[in-house]
Parts: C-alpha cells; structure tokens; sequence
C-alpha cells in the first residue's frame, strides 16, 4: 500500500492541494511516481526520469468519455447525463433550453400539464434550442388516456424527436404511435426519427420496451390511417426504444429498489432479449435513482450503465418552476427525510410516490384518504364526524364543493372521467381524493402561503446526499444552484471519482481531502 503524503511540502508541491490538483486534471493522465525525494503525483509523463520508480499510473478520463459514446452521438449531447422530467412542469421549459445550450439533455415536466400549457412550453423551447437536443416526458395516464394521446399529438406536432416515457405498466397505443410514425427506410436499414428513452423499475415492463411493437397495435394504428403499412413493417425490425433508464430509488414514481440490483438486472434481460430477438439495434441501459452526488453516478457507470439521470437535485435549482419556499425545504433536507404518499394519477390502483416529509403533513394525509377510500364505498358511506374532519382538515372546505369544482376541472379537460363517476359512487369518492392529492403538488410550486403543510414534494434520498455533497461549497446557495453547473460539476465529479478508485486498486492510499470532488463554478461555453 502506497501512502501519499499528506503534510505540506511546498518545496517538493507533494502536499494534498498537488495531489488533489493532479488527480482533477481529468484530461492527463496520473501517476504516482518515487523519486529520491520522496512519492509524487504528476500528470506530466515527460517528468519520469531515470531511477524514477512509477508506483500507479491512471490514463486521462474526461467527463465526455463516461458510459456510451453512442449516448451523446445519438442525442447529439456532450456529456452521457440526462436531466429527467419532474411532473406538472417542474422541470421547466426555461430547465430544458438552459441544458441543451450546454449540450446537455433534459425531459420537459409535461405529466399533470393540460394541453395548452405543454402546447406552449413546447413552442417555447423549440425557439429556445435553436434545433439543440431536449426530450418531452410522455408519462402513462390509465385514468386519462385524452391526456396521453394529447400529448403525443402535441409532440408530433411540434417535432419532439425524443420523448421519456414514465410509469408505463404495459405498452399504449400512444407510445407505439410515436415510435412507428418516426419510422423511415434508409440504405436498407430503418431510420429511428422518433427516440423513445424509457424509464422503468420493472423488468417484465422493461422487455415490453425491449421489444418491437407489439402487432395487434401496430395493426390497429394502420386500420385508423395513424401510420403506414412500410412504418408497419419497419417496426418489426426495431425495439419499442433506444434507450433503458433502469429508476431505483428515486423521487415521485418509485418501487425504491436497490441500483445495484435493478440495473445489472436490466442490462442482462437486454442481452437475453437481443439474442431472442435477433435485433441487431442495441439498446442502451442507463441509471436513475440515488444519482445525487458523483460517487454515486461513477458507481452507476462502473456496474455499466450507459448513462445517468438526475432529477430531484435539480427540483432546488435556479431554472426549476418550483417556489422559493420548497426550494429551501429541499435545500436543508437529508437523506432520510423522505417517505412515500399515494399518488393523485394512479390513485385507485394504490400506486405511491415518493416525497418530502420534512416541513409537509401531505404524505400522512394523502395516507389517510387512501385508507378512507378503501374503507368506503362511496362519499355519502363515510361517518358524519369522520367526513367533518377531512373536510375542516385536509380539504378546507365542503366535499360537496369539492366534487362541484372536480366537475368542472374534467368537463374541460377529460369529460368521460365525470361521464364514469356519475353513477358510481366509489369512483366520485376517487376523483374527489384526486383533488386534493392533485393540487397539493401545485400549491407547492406556486408557495401557496395558506396550504403549507399540505405541499407535495417529489423527492428522493438524493437530494439530502447531493446536500451533504456540496455543504461549505458554492453550490450550498440556492442563487447558484444553476441546473448547468449542477450537471457539469456531478459529470466532472464522477470522473474524478473514477481516478480515484483506480488509483486505490493501484494500490495507493490518498490523502481524505483528495478523495472527494469538490464543486467549483463552470464557464464552458
């Protein structure tokens, strides 16, 4: 074992700040050398001489050359990171356009968004890019399928050449109807115009992206006129997507597994399904979950992960359309002080999310409505003195009132949801829980004063993780919590930390203060 010197020498510049320096010189290589002076670290190889004895040597490893090279080919980005989405616009248009002018992706928050409010963010960052890369998400709607073919009209529309989709259980027509209208004939191949960059926690829903489209669908869509019989074909020959995010634990939509068990699950069902299949397109598998500080994004891609994808570090940043009043709450959270809630899209089906509970009362009253609508079999089942109490304590007002502006809020944006509940009381009592469950998420982005302890905040352990990560650096400051720097200094940082473990199975043991990056302001163009 190879002790690096960790007292000052500035004579020699053998002390930790050299060391430290050399190692995050990421575009030249490290080496630890002895010489009659003692152990140095050096990035310059012309400075080895005779009777110099190299005790560990690393190559260069810049940021760029993390994961998949054809990562940042395909999407046409600089680094293998991703911001994802965060529903109802967090990750804002204003988020996206600030990442791909930094030739960085990010996936537009359009989940829980009506159609005209996505029409327009999309608009806005098509001029915004200037043709730079960005993602639209395309989340799985079961109770509002008008939603999802809403958004993948809106898409298409627009010319959104990548959409993530999220929290699918099973494949849509929608999905399929982005994926084969994109698809194009060329040189005896087939030209992917449409990229679908899937995220999932599941296996069995992963192999469902894994694979073509299914043919009854893609039948179904050729008898209605949506895509071509030549698109039809040429989907047979390509997965349903390019790209796998295998999601551990993360904020909102989550199972909470382990990283180290979903993504190398996911990546040996890839290599099973392409053997099966004979496709000759390979999927890349990427991570998400966790990703909050750069040893936790230089493990993912030590297990093999093709690229990284971040999303509640970047909820507390600048360009994020949250409210200055969650952006502190996210700001002091830790790693512990998240929980999960019922979730307002997937209520019925008992679906949670995972969110803040530091600051908030939303996840032990989300749980309580969920265990009422269990319970019950309808609104009026529910005892006088308990519907009293959810009514002066979660909902602040009758539920009478309640249903009246759910009403209202569905004739315009999907009628059949009220069409369903009115002759079924179950269902009433479910869209009414909805309300709560769906504006609560929007009362924290817009600081509701009044609604505080009702806020819902997607979050998962990484933000208390990336907190502890950047305490005492510039990043500690919300003002500098620019989504741009956060990305380049976690990519930069997990580069780093990947010399830092080569350099440790060399054998050398580094001094504490040279084994962790620390975040510093970016000026790249």
């Amino acid at each position: 074992m190879v002790n690096a010197p960790t007292d000052t020498v500035p004579r020699l510049g053998w002390h930790a700040g050299h060391v430290y320096r050399t190692i995050a010189t990421l575009d030249r290589p490290c080496f630890v050398v002895r010489t009659d002076r003692g152990i140095a670290a050096i990035n310059d190889e012309r400075a080895i001489r005779p009777g110099t004895e190299v005790l560990a040597a690393v190559p260069a490893l810049p940021a760029e050359r993390l994961g998949s090279p054809d990562f940042a080919r395909d999407h046409g980005v600089r680094y293998p990171y991703m911001a994802g989405a965060m529903a109802n616009g967090i990750a804002s248009a204003d988020l996206v356009v600030a990442l791909s002018k930094a030739g960085l992706l990010a996936s537009f928050g359009a989940a829980g968004l009506v159609p005209d409010r996505i029409d327009t963010a999309l608009a806005t960052i098509r001029r915004g890019t200037g043709g730079g890369p960005f993602a639209c998400n395309l989340i799985h709607s079961p109770n509002e399928r008008a939603l999802e073919r809403a958004t993948v009209d809106l898409c298409l529309r627009h010319g959104v050449r990548c959409v993530e989709a999220s929290a699918f259980l099973d494949l849509t027509p929608q999905i399929v109807r982005y994926r084969v209208t994109g698809l194009s004939a060329i040189d005896g191949g087939v030209l992917i115009g449409n990229s679908v960059i899937a995220k999932v926690s599941r296996s069995e829903v992963a192999e469902r992206f894994l694979r073509p489209a299914p043919e009854h669908m893609v039948q179904e869509l050729v008898a209605a006129g949506l895509v071509t019989g030549d698109q039809a074909a040429l989907a047979r020959r390509v997965p349903m997507a390019d790209d796998i995010t295998a999601e551990a634990d993360s904020g909102g939509h989550t199972d909470r597994r382990p990283l180290s068990v979903l993504l190398p699950e996911i990546i040996a069902l890839r290599d099973q399904v392409r053997r099966d299949t004979g496709l000759t397109t390979d999927v890349r598998v990427g991570a998400a979950g966790g990703i909050g500080t750069p040893t936790a994004a230089c493990a993912a891609f030590a297990m093999g992960a093709a690229y990284v994808v971040t999303g509640s570090v970047n909820q507390a940043s600048v360009e994020a359309a949250q409210s200055n009043t969650v952006k502190r709450l996210l700001a002091a959270a830790g790693a512990a002080d998240c929980g999960m809630a019922p979730s307002a899209d997937m209520f019925e089906l008992g679906v949670d999310v995972q969110v803040l509970l530091r600051g908030t009362m939303f996840a032990a009253r989300a749980r309580r409505l969920y265990e009422t609508y269990r319970t019950y079999p309808g609104i009026e089942a529910i005892p006088a003195a308990e519907r009293a109490e959810l009514e002066q304590r979660i909902f602040v007002r009758p539920l009478d009132d309640v249903w009246s502006d759910t009403v209202e809020y569905f004739s315009a944006r999907d009628p059949q949801q009220i069409d369903r509940a009115r002759d079924d009381p179950k269902r009433r009592m479910a869209l009414v829980f909805r309300w709560y469950l769906g504006l609560s998420s929007g009362w924290s982005t817009s600081g509701h004063p009044d609604r505080s302890a009702d806020y819902q905040i997607w979050c998962g352990p990484a933000m208390g993780a990336f907190n502890d990560w950047v305490a005492g650096t510039y990043l500690a400051a919300l003002e500098n919590r620019k989504v741009v720097d956060i990305a380049r200094n976690l990519v930069r940082g997990a580069a780093f930390a990947g010399r830092v473990s080569q350099l440790g199975f060399s054998g050398v043991r580094l001094p504490a203060s040279c084994r962790t990056y620390l975040p510093e302001p970016t000026d790249e163009n």
